[in-house]
Parts: C-alpha cells; sequence; structure tokens
C-alpha cells in the first residue's frame, strides 16, 4: 500500500532537501530575513483570548496560538493537524461520524458522536460558538489566527468550555488588492489527495472591502479495504466563503462573512482488533499496529452547511460597542459499518439536521486610568433533530434485509441567556487584580424515541414518523467566577495567578438504546463544574525568544460521562451519568528559542496527573463500586505529551530562500473507555518538509512528510459484545486516522 514509485520519489527528494539545508547552517540569511520562517515564527501574536487586543505574552492565560503567516509555515490545514504538538492539547476526529470533535484539555474530554452531548472544549469561528461538535474538524483554510486557550473560560465564554477554547478567525481582506492560488498533492495511501485552494479581494471602494476564499479537496482514498482491496476513504469537498467589510466612518466597522461547505466522501475506515478481554473476531483479527480491516459497507457521510455571521464594531472614546451575530445551519447523513466486519452484522444509519442562531452585544474599554471593564450580554438558540437507524443481524436475513432494526432518536432544544462582566484593575504599576463573572440560565428540552422502543418499525424523527417515548425539559443556572493577578517582572516577563469556576451543561442522550431506562435511560444528567488554580510565568529573551509555563490544579465535580456498555441487543448502548468526582494537576511548558540568525528551537511539554476521588457509577461492571473503580484511569487523559522541532531558513543563490523544518511529537496512551478496556495508542509523530520561497514573495513550493514513522491512531476503540443475537461478534469498532502521508505544495501570490 505504501510502496508506490511516486511516494518513494517525494519521501527521498523531502529528506534530500532537508538534509542538505541543515547542513547548510553556515549559510545565513540576511537580505531575504524578512521572509525567512524564523522571524515569522517569532514575531509577536496578538491574541483575543479576554475579548481584547493584546499581546500572547501579557494575557494571564496559558494559551497557544498561530497567526495566518505561521500557520503558512506550520502547513496547518486542519485542526486536528495541532493534535499532537501543544502540551497537553488533543485534537481528535472521533471518526465514527468524520467531522466530529473530541478534543481534550489537560484531561478533559469526551468520547461520543451523540449531537445532545455538549463538548468540554468549546470552538468558536469568527466569535461565534459551535452549538455541536459535528462539522468541526473539517479543513480550515484562509485563517487569520488560532488560539488554543487551555483551562476553565466560562467567564467569558460561557458553557462547555472547561477544558479551554479554540479560537478561529478568518482573514480578513487587505489594504491592497491582493490574490493567492495555492495547489497540492499528497500520497502515501492507495490513491491520491489533491487539494486546490486560493482568495482574492481587496477594497472596493474608500469604504468597502470584499474577498472571496475558495477550497476544494478530492481524496481518492488513503486506505486498503481487505474486504475487495479496492482503496477506501473517498472524500469530495467544496467551501466558498465571500467576505465583506464596511468602514463609513473611523468609529464603524461592520463586517460579514457566509461559508458554505459541502462534503460528500465514504463512511469511517473501522477496524475490528482484539478487544480488552482478549474477545477477536475470526474474520478479522487485526494488529491493532497496523492499518488493516474489511468491511463489506462502505457507508457513507455527507454534509452540507451555510454558516453565515456578522461583526459590528463601534468605537467609543475609551472603548468598543462589538456585536456578534451568528446562524448556522448543518444537514447531515451517515452510514457506518459498526461490526468492522466483512459480515453483514451491525450498520448504523443516522441523519442530522441542525440549527443555530446566536447573538453577543459587549462592551470593552477603559473607565479610567486603572480600570479596564469588559462587559455584555449573551443569547443562544440550538435545534436539531436526531435520527438513528440500526440494521442488525443481516447475516439472519435475506440479501438486503435485516432481522432487527431498531430506530429512534430525538427532538432537542436548548436556549441559553447570559450576562458578564470582567474588570481588571492595576493595583499598581506593575500588579494588576482581574474579577469576573459570569451568570448563565439554559433551558433544554427533548422528546426522545428510544430505539429500543421501536424494534422491526421502521421510522424517521427527522421525517416526523417515530413515535417518543421520553418527553422532558430541565433549567439549570449557574455562575462563572473568576479571581486573579497579574504581576510585571521586569520589561519582558510577569508571573499571574487565578481560580475560576466553569462548567458543562446537563442534558439528555438522544442515543437511547437501553432496555433499564430507569438506570440507564436518557436523562436528564446534571451539569459537571470544574474548579481550576492556576499560576503561570512568561518571559522574552533579549533573543527575541520567549518562554510560557503554567501549573495546574482541576477540581471536577459531578463528571459527565458517556459510558460505552457492549450488548447483545443493540450492539452498543451508551448511558450518559454523572459518574465521578476527580482532580487533574499538572504543568506545561512552551517555548521558542533562536540558536542562531536562522535557526529556531521549537520545544514544549505537558505533565497531567488525574485520578478519581469518588466514584458513583459502576464503571468497570462487576456489580459493585469500590477501590477497582477509583484506580481505573481518566479516559482521554494522556499524562505526558512534547514536542522538539527545529527550523532553519537558508539562502538559495540570488532566487530566494529555502525553509526546512522538522518535529517530532509525542503523546502518552491514554484509555479510551471508562472501564479501560479500550485505549488510544500512544503517538510518536515526525513530519519534516522544505519550503523554497522566491525573493519577490510571489512563488512558493515546498515538499513535506506528515507522520513519517507511519504511527497508526483511531479516534476511538469501541468494545463490541462476544455475541450480537445468536451471532459471534466481539472485537471492537476502531475507526482509523492516516498514516505516513508525503505531499508536495505550490503557491502563487499576486
Amino acid at each position: 500500500m505504501r510502496g508506490s514509485k511516486i511516494v518513494s520519489t517525494t519521501a527521498k527528494s523531502v529528506a534530500i532537501a532537508v538534509a542538505a539545508s541543515f547542513a547548510n547552517t553556515g549559510s545565513v540569511v540576511q537580505a531575504q530575513e524578512s521572509q525567512g520562517a524564523t522571524s515569522v515564527l517569532l514575531e509577536e501574536i496578538v491574541v483575543t483570548a479576554r475579548k481584547r487586543e493584546e499581546s500572547i505574552m501579557d494575557v494571564p492565560i496559558s494559551v497557544s496560538a498561530y497567526s495566518a503567516d505561521q500557520l503558512e509555515v506550520l502547513k496547518v490545514r486542519d485542526i486536528q493537524s495541532l493534535s499532537v504538538g501543544l502540551p497537553n492539547v488533543a485534537f481528535d476526529d472521533i471518526g465514527t461520524t468524520r467531522g466530529v470533535a473530541n478534543f481534550s484539555i489537560r484531561g478533559l474530554g469526551i468520547n461520543s458522536s451523540i449531537p445532545s452531548i455538549d463538548p468540554t472544549v468549546g470552538t468558536f469561528i469568527d466569535g461565534v460558538y459551535m452549538g455541536t461538535n459535528a462539522g468541526v474538524v473539517f479543513d480550515v483554510f484562509d485563517l487569520e489566527s488560532i488560539e488554543v486557550l487551555r483551562g476553565p473560560q466560562g467567564t467569558l465564554f460561557g458553557r462547555n468550555v472547561t477544558g479551554g477554547a479554540v479560537l478561529l478567525k478568518s482573514k480578513a481582506p487587505s489594504e491592497e488588492f491582493e490574490g493567492k492560488i495555492k495547489a497540492s498533492v499528497e500520497g502515501g495511501g492507495e490513491d491520491l489527495n489533491k487539494y486546490f485552494m486560493g482568495s482574492v479581494g481587496g477594497p472596493v471602494s474608500e469604504t468597502l472591502a470584499a474577498k472571496v476564499s475558495f477550497y476544494t479537496n478530492q481524496d481518492d482514498g488513503y486506505f486498503l479495504n481487505r474486504f475487495n482491496n479496492e482503496a477506501f476513504g473517498e472524500q469530495d469537498t467544496v467551501s466558498i466563503r465571500p467576505m465583506v467589510v464596511w468602514t463609513p466612518n473611523d468609529r464603524l466597522s461592520v463586517t460579514a462573512i457566509y461559508d458554505y461547505f459541502d462534503s460528500d466522501g465514504d463512511g469511517p475506515a473501522a477496524q475490528n482488533h482484539r478487544n480488552g478481554l482478549g474477545i477477536t473476531n475470526s474474520a478479522t483479527d487485526f494488529d491493532r499496529d497496523s492499518f488493516d480491516f474489511s468491511v463489506d459497507n462502505t457507508g457513507f457521510l455527507s454534509t452540507r452547511s451555510d454558516f453565515l455571521r456578522s461583526t459590528v464594531e463601534y468605537e467609543l472614546e475609551n472603548g468598543t460597542i462589538t456585536n456578534v451575530f451568528g446562524y448556522r445551519e448543518v444537514d447531515q447523513t451517515g452510514n457506518i459499518d459498526v461490526d468492522a466486519t466483512p459480515l453483514d452484522l451491525f450498520n448504523s444509519l443516522t441523519a442530522l439536521d441542525i440549527e443555530q442562531v446566536s447573538n453577543e452585544l459587549r462592551y470593552a474599554g477603559e473607565l479610567n486610568d486603572r480600570t479596564q471593564l469588559t462587559a455584555g450580554l449573551y443569547y443562544f438558540k440550538n435545534e436539531l433533530n436526531y435520527n438513528e437507524n440500526r440494521r442488525l443481524l443481516g447475516l439472519l436475513a435475506p440479501p438486503g434485509v435485516f432481522a432487527l432494526n431498531q430506530d429512534g432518536g430525538g427532538e432537542y432544544e436548548v436556549t441559553t441567556l447570559g450576562v458578564f462582566a470582567s474588570i481588571d484593575y492595576s493595583l499598581t504599576d506593575l500588579t494588576t487584580l482581574n474579577i469576573g463573572l459570569r451568570y448563565t440560565d439554559e433551558e433544554k428540552n427533548a422528546n426522545i424515541a428510544s430505539l429500543i422502543r421501536n424494534v422491526n418499525a421502521p421510522c424517521s424523527v427527522v421525517d416526523g414518523t417515530c413515535p417518543f417515548d421520553f418527553n422532558d425539559e430541565e433549567s439549570w443556572s449557574n455562575l462563572s467566577p473568576k479571581i486573579g493577578f497579574t504581576h510585571t517582572l521586569g520589561d519582558a516577563s510577569l508571573v499571574y495567578g487565578s481560580w475560576s469556576r466553569g462548567f458543562r451543561s446537563g442534558g439528555y442522550n438522544l442515543r437511547n438504546t437501553a432496555i433499564d431506562t430507569v438506570n440507564f435511560g436518557p436523562g436528564p444528567f446534571d451539569e459537571e463544574t470544574v474548579e481550576n488554580l492556576e499560576f503561570g510565568y512568561k518571559t522574552t529573551f533579549s533573543n527575541g525568544g520567549r518562554l510560557t509555563a503554567a501549573v495546574f490544579y482541576n477540581q471536577i465535580d459531578d463528571m459527565q460521562r458517556e459510558i460505552n456498555l457492549a450488548d447483545p441487543i443493540s450492539g452498543v448502548v451508551q448511558v450518559i451519568r454523572n459518574t465521578a468526582d476527580a482532580t487533574i494537576s499538572g504543568i506545561e511548558v512552551d517555548t521558542l528559542y533562536p540558536l542562531t540568525d536562522n535557526l529556531l528551537l521549537n520545544a514544549s511539554i505537558g505533565y497531567i496527573d488525574p485520578e478519581y476521588d469518588e466514584v458513583r457509577f459502576d464503571l468497570n461492571g462487576d456489580g459493585t463500586i469500590n477501590g477497582a473503580d477509583l484506580a481505573l484511569d481518566l479516559p482521554r487523559a494522556a499524562e505526558l505529551t512534547y514536542t522538539i522541532g527545529l527550523t532553519l531558513d537558508t539562502e538559495v543563490g540570488s532566487w530566494g530562500t529555502a525553509t526546512s523544518r522538522i518535529s517530532y511529537a509525542y503523546r502518552d496512551e491514554s484509555a479510551y473507555t471508562d472501564n479501560n478496556l479500550g485505549f488510544i495508542n500512544e503517538q510518536g509523530i515526525l513530519d519534516l518538509g522544505v519550503d523554497f520561497k522566491s525573493n519577490d514573495g510571489k512563488w512558493e513550493f515546498g515538499l513535506y512528510g506528515k507522520n513519517l514513522g507511519d504511527e497508526v491512531k483511531h479516534g476511538g476503540d469501541t468494545q463490541l459484545p462476544s455475541l450480537l443475537g445468536p451471532i459471534p461478534l466481539g472485537g471492537t469498532f476502531s475507526p482509523l486516522a492516516k498514516g505516513r502521508i508525503y505531499g508536495a505544495e505550490f503557491t502563487y501570490n499576486f
């Protein structure tokens, strides 16, 4: 699968180019220094982590951020590209349904493709919160910046940011007309993966600027399906983003952005390997450290979305009034081979309709020489219809027919109101006190059709033909306070400390498959709260390098977990409950340091110590709650993460510059299921590449390799039952992520 001449030639070219560049460390970039990647990576980054613009080295939050130019240097094409490179951060796509974010920061994450399950890490695009995890981990393009905020951010960002927040900002049109086109091709698997993207825009008049960005991706299939020995993983994606910016005067600015997204592709490349009980499926006893899999159902995923947002900013004498509005519609259908075998045993067909609207009105400015205020009002409403059809035991019925059908899902409505304020008060010229508070009131309504109650009676929630057996509504109100300080040490360093509380919403399980609805029913489950104590240090070196470090202690109460249970009737039962209290403490250090004028070192390390304090659910399923449950590992809480890399700029005669980069990132093995039978492999990811850029900045050509060690990663490791009805099943449902990738990229700026 990985032996083609194209791939081999590309790999050798990348390796030779990088080796030659690093060997030529004596050729220091001088005339082209402004174009060098090392200087780009050392540029000061402006972040909006506190909803106002600040230098990343001045903001008292543990945050990693990348500007547009830095994203270009690092070849970040999607959020998942950063998955194994940031300390204590994992940006994983669960793989069950492509594009569903199961992000984890500092050991706080989820394992779910159920659309009613709220995240621990919130994703915000141009200030608009993404109300569900669906459709978050698709490719991103033409971004101004990405910011990753660690720790609870509830005071300014609200609910469902107990682990942290990810902020993505689209790139606005510039003051001069400009454009860019970029094309790339990737190999390493069965067939090629091709990208083509670009943007064009600039001033239309003295008060109006406009821009259009476009993106296409045609993936012909990375994997090999051993069922038919054909390429698997085809995907076609098109995205278009027009943007207009109107500035009628010096005080008022109006930005409107529309995203159209259309993607069609195969279902997950699901591997069935030996499960945590040592049980395998005889037809698919694959090595979990391989990319081997065999499924008879290719499946599919079709996603359409429309996303409109606008930002209005009005400058006052001592501050800015900002209004951020967002409207998003998503229509998604899919088909998944859950048994992950060449046998017709367990297929899941899903449909999801989402409609969300939100609005935030806020003020940020100076009340006097010592006091800065950020305050606002927030409204959010999300309505979704989710349908799931389980088609089971096809082996016991004629072709195209299933012996057991289960149909259900639910209607879900969330309405949230919030009011918040954050004040920075300068106690002295060196010390600032920060106090913040947010009040949130939330209501959720659920109408649920339990799958186990609709057996061999096909219906559709989306089409309005499923009978609901569960109807309920619940409301929650919550305070998210924060108190902290910042103390400046000289001109280039600071220390900070804070205590804060965040919460993750309670709710309902739209995928109810349990017969026992009293103990395992659809809810409601209660909210989860996290209290965070954190101290940090930031410094900038005289040569432009920088270092940030933080230590933290999280107390999680009423931990909200989705427990995956193998089931002989429904295949898998997912139960959401407040299972435990836990503590997670840890440390993270991140640095950029220029070793020479043209050689830059980047390194980071993160370590967490997660443990249960009290357990209130039988996590390991042995019939009792005792010390064995307390001794289990928390899911998606990898203890050790680290990264080390080098970036080198060299001259290429009088033509331009070459930038070579190499990095190695590591992430520990982590539990996937709460009973620890399923787990996620440890990751050791080696990336390298070289880019050639002309002096005039118009032409750029690059060669790169990702995951050169061909590390195997699964989005999940769901344990399957030994028997599904009377048929042996066993093993796991474990969607595969891509392995080794080689690529070439061409860019032209005009």
